[in-house]
């Protein structure tokens, strides 16, 4: 896919989720509620997960209702979790997609309730009225989503990370904490396109690999940037793992070994579409690509 052609297709389908969680994201939850909400996740971030999303569902020639309503479960996952990473008991941030974070703009406690609505809203979306998703689709989606936010994903990754603070990791610890925290969730926005579609085992199975490899080629490049780019462009405090303390890819392995682990997880990432057998992957690929070569 040439850039031009990638670039026409993310800008509509970003604009489409735009619009969903526009709809979705409700203004009248009680006292504030969804002002905060909306604050949260509204207008903001890069969107990688749900971009992910269509362009597996795409790729299988999905269900396009079930991969939007995936694509903005995932979002709004994403969204809440930062927001609670953002609280002053987890990293105590000040500065989210260069602007305020929710707590600051709205008190801690309507940042822990913002945070937890969105975690619900997420499900709700997922299992709307049987004749637009099948109720089928909807558990499976549900348990993709689930799993990758729980104990076992997401908020297991956390758990390490906080636990991780001025401790040796080598880079098979680290690995394991990132598959979770961040790999867990962008691994889960790939097989989430793709269960609204039909795939083999094997394209499943090269979808997972592709989602795993650049689930955490992102997190070595925010590791990167941590310690390369400004405030200012990341849209979050610079160099804020350092000051804490916590372990990094860049911190076990060195600035240029991490960089060679991330154009390492590319290749693996691009191996396991070549794998798939299916035909439609052009905006995988160029996902993967932006994951690595991105700039904020």
């Amino acid at each position: 896919m040439k850039r031009d052609d990638f670039d026409t297709w993310s800008i509509a389908e970003l604009e489409a989720v735009e619009a969903a969680l526009e709809a979705w994201v409700p203004r009248d939850a009680p006292a504030g509620l969804g002002e905060a909400m909306r604050y949260a996740v509204l207008d903001g971030g890069k969107r990688l997960r749900p971009l992910l999303v269509l362009a597996a569902a795409e790729a299988v020639h999905g269900s396009r209702e079930a991969a939007m309503r995936a694509a903005c479960a995932c979002e709004l996952i994403h969204a809440y979790s930062l927001v609670h990473d953002d609280l002053p008991c987890m990293d105590n941030d000040v500065i989210r997609r260069g602007k305020p974070t929710v707590h600051v703009q709205f008190g801690v406690a309507q940042a822990m309730l913002a945070g937890d609505a969105m975690q619900a809203l997420a499900f709700e979306i997922l299992t709307p009225a049987a004749e637009a998703v099948a109720p089928a689709l909807q558990a499976r989606l549900c348990a993709l989503l689930a799993r990758a936010a729980g104990g076992a994903g997401m908020a297991g990754g956390q758990a390490i990370d906080l636990a991780s603070v001025g401790l040796p990791l080598d880079e098979q610890g680290l690995s394991d904490m990132h598959r979770r925290k961040t790999g867990a969730l962008l691994q889960a926005s790939v097989l989430m396109g793709a269960a609204c579609g039909a795939t083999t085992p094997a394209a499943w199975q090269a979808l997972s690999e592709y989602g795993e490899a650049i689930g955490l080629a992102f997190q070595v490049v925010d590791d990167i940037l941590d310690v390369t780019q400004a405030s200012e462009t990341l849209g979050k405090t610079a160099g804020k793992d350092l000051d804490n303390n916590k372990p990094t890819y860049v911190s076990v392995l060195g600035l240029e070994p991490a960089r060679s682990r991330a154009d390492e997880l590319r290749r693996a990432a691009r191996a396991a579409l070549a794998a798939s057998g299916l035909a439609d992957v052009q905006s995988l690929h160029v996902l993967a690509d932006r994951v690595v070569d991105r700039e904020n």
